[in-house]
């Protein structure tokens, strides 16, 4: 690999108008794309919540009885973060990369390929939050949960909204075609969903997998905001914190270096 892919990143101010294109193009389509984003997990949320949580009733987390559509809500808001991102950083990134070649006509402007690959991670997230939130205001109104401590869970689904989109990226910087997506979502983020905790609790997994699911993107997110959706503080935010910023900071170092690899940049 030559290592003038792997130099620092060119950081400025210079993804503001790539990020703003992109969100003047999504302004025509924002309601079909809420609906279309908060559809799936108030569907979840509604048959395991509801459904299954009437023949659960209650789960043990810690010495602690949550009602299981608190545990579920808790987990799947943090999935939604991961889905929302990791699709816009795939399916629609890649379409601008590849299909209709707008970075090609963006950097004959004075933007660096640097620039739109940060300005592509932080519209992802945007994203993902934009749907979070829309969806925290429909569990609000369910009265799932009501703590003040939400507004800092909010801060935490940014922060996975970010690490996922970086991630994502990498895949996107290595498609040759839409197809090849599938892998990423049944071989990392499908198994990543039942591994995090997100409907039922990690205690119930077998040692080896539990000790590997510790490090998962997705656990300690969930391991974050849950407790926060239950009022109570995370027991180690510090160790939650550090690691999705470290997959966020890998992540996004090596899918810049590929695409810079990709575009010869």
């Amino acid at each position: 690999m030559n290592p003038s892919i792997l130099r620092f990143p060119d950081l400025s101010l210079r993804w503001w108008p790539v990020f703003l294109r992109n969100l003047l193009v999504w302004r025509k389509l924002a309601i079909p794309s809420l609906v279309g984003n908060i559809a799936e997990p108030l569907m979840w949320l509604v048959a395991f919540g509801y459904g299954m949580g009437a023949l659960v009733g209650q789960v043990q987390l810690g010495g602690t009885t949550v009602p299981y559509i608190l545990f579920l809500a808790s987990g799947s808001i943090c999935m939604s973060s991961m889905n929302a991102a990791s699709f816009e950083a795939l399916y629609s990134a890649f379409s601008r990369m590849h299909v209709q070649k707008t970075w090609d006509g963006i950097m004959n402007a004075p933007v660096s390929l640097d620039s739109i690959v940060l300005a592509e991670m932080l519209w992802a997230a945007f994203k993902a939050i934009f749907t979070v939130t829309a969806i925290l205001f429909v569990m609000l109104g369910l009265g799932i949960s009501a703590s003040p401590k939400l507004l800092a869970a909010w801060l935490v689904l940014l922060g996975a909204g970010v690490t996922f989109s970086c991630i994502a990226l990498i895949f996107n910087a290595l498609a040759q075609g839409y197809d090849f997506f599938t892998y990423y979502f049944t071989l990392f983020l499908t198994p990543m969903m039942f591994l995090s905790g997100v409907f039922f609790p990690r205690e119930q997994l077998p040692g080896p997998l539990r000790a590997a699911s510790d490090w998962l993107p997705l656990t300690n997110a969930v391991e974050l905001v849950r407790p926060m959706f239950m009022d109570q503080w995370p027991a180690h935010p510090l160790r939650g914190a550090v690691v999705l910023a470290a997959y966020a900071i890998v992540s996004f170092w090596v899918a810049l270096a590929l695409t810079r690899k990709r575009f010869r940049a």
